[in-house]
């Protein structure tokens, strides 16, 4: 694939990205407790994928309020703030690019996060999930989510605020852009959806006051480090976590077209992911491009091909990947010269832990080397080790 549209750079917002593949944000639970700070070792996960066009850092916190699960990083103290500024400063040693994914749970929470015991919501509606959460005994747990405080639209105008004061405090940590996590099941996604905002004033009803809530924390943000700095992460078409609404697409191409009046960089869509997911309509995609002309990302169950394939019909300009990024730090390197693919070995270090699981997946040429020398071991005799 050496010749393929997938490595090709591109302009994105204020910067250039070296090729089309992107590091999709990822909670892996590593910081360093008290507190929710990022350490040395998440320093030395990002810059190990440093060669993606760029990266995406997994959600972090606007504020105590927005966390919603065990050891997820925040981004509204100092020590946080320099705990980031390790890990920005790593990324860009090794020549990569790194923007900071900012976001407050809502609903999907527990109420050991919270003093008064409640997460918060559009509306004291419970979600059908559950969240990480390790308790007294050290032990991680997924555990129910309670129903949740209706906010006041007085609360409603401090969290925007904490949405902007985390978005400065990123740009002071060092990174490149900002992205909006709009979507999967949290608060702006709950804002949304009929089926999560109950609201009867300005903020719920109807598509436009809907969309009133994640307009005003954008055009914040946007104010606050320029809107060519600024994306946006949403999910259409993800029903899980009790998102169902028939008027999601129509919400998200009006939305579309009032983020394209304000200049954002991009637009990144997470898809379902599933063997069976619905599939995503090439009618969707034309109305999306149409209505933004800002980058369009899309994650979900791509391979290099057919991310390259989608890239080339022009109907976006970049694939996040996860999980194979996650096993494999090199992918943009493994994609190219058609290399296999590690496999994710152990499914219980994706949350919480140390570095096994997390920094200690190898590179191809470090994976061949160990192989070889594992080979020659094996085949030893006398003082002769055989190799072909």
């Amino acid at each position: 694939m050496k010749n393929s549209i997938i490595f090709n750079a591109k302009t994105l917002g204020n910067f250039e990205a070296s090729n089309r593949i992107v590091l999709a944000p990822m909670t892996r639970s590593r910081t360093a407790q008290p507190n929710d700070i990022p350490t040395d070792l998440m320093a030395e996960y990002y810059a190990q994928r440093a060669s993606a066009g760029f990266i995406i850092t997994e959600a972090t916190q606007i504020s105590s309020q927005g966390k919603g699960y065990s050891f997820t990083p925040g981004m509204f103290t100092a020590e946080q703030v320099a705990g980031w500024g390790k890990v920005t400063q790593a990324v860009h040693r090794a020549g990569g690019r790194i923007v900071s994914q900012l976001w407050h749970v809502g609903r999907m929470s527990h109420a050991s996060f919270h003093a008064d015991g409640l997460p918060v919501a559009p509306s004291a509606i419970a979600p059908d999930a559950q969240v990480w959460v390790v308790g007294e005994d050290g032990v991680g747990r997924m555990v129910d989510c309670p129903i949740p405080r209706e906010l006041s639209q007085q609360d409603i105008k401090g969290i925007i605020q904490d949405y902007r004061r985390a978005a400065r405090n990123a740009i002071k940590a060092g990174f490149d852009g900002i992205e909006i996590h709009g979507g999967n099941g949290y608060l702006i996604d709950q804002f949304l959806r009929r089926s999560s905002n109950k609201r009867d004033d300005e903020y719920g009803g109807s598509i436009t006051n809907r969309l009133r809530f994640v307009m005003e924390v954008i055009e914040e943000v946007s104010d606050e480090v320029g809107a060519n700095k600024v994306g946006i992460r949403l999910a259409p078409f993800i029903t899980q976590r009790g998102m169902h609404d028939i008027e999601a697409i129509d919400a998200i191409l009006l939305a579309s077209k009032k983020f394209n009046d304000l200049g954002l960089a991009y637009i990144h869509l997470s898809e379902a992911d599933w063997d069976d997911a619905p599939v995503v309509s090439d009618e969707f995609r034309h109305a999306l491009r149409v209505n933004f002309n800002g980058s369009i990302i899309v994650a979900g169950n791509y391979t290099a091909k057919t991310g390259a394939k989608l890239i080339d019909s022009g109907l976006v300009d970049f694939i996040a990947f996860g999980r194979k990024f996650l096993a494999n730090p090199d992918l943009p390197y493994r994609f190219k010269h058609d290399l296999p693919l590690n496999e994710i070995t152990d499914p219980s270090t994706l949350f919480g832990g140390n570095a096994r699981g997390y920094t200690d997946y190898p590179n191809y040429s470090d994976q061949i080397s160990v192989e070889e020398n594992n080979y020659c071991t094996k085949n030893t005799s006398g003082n002769i080790a055989i190799s072909t």
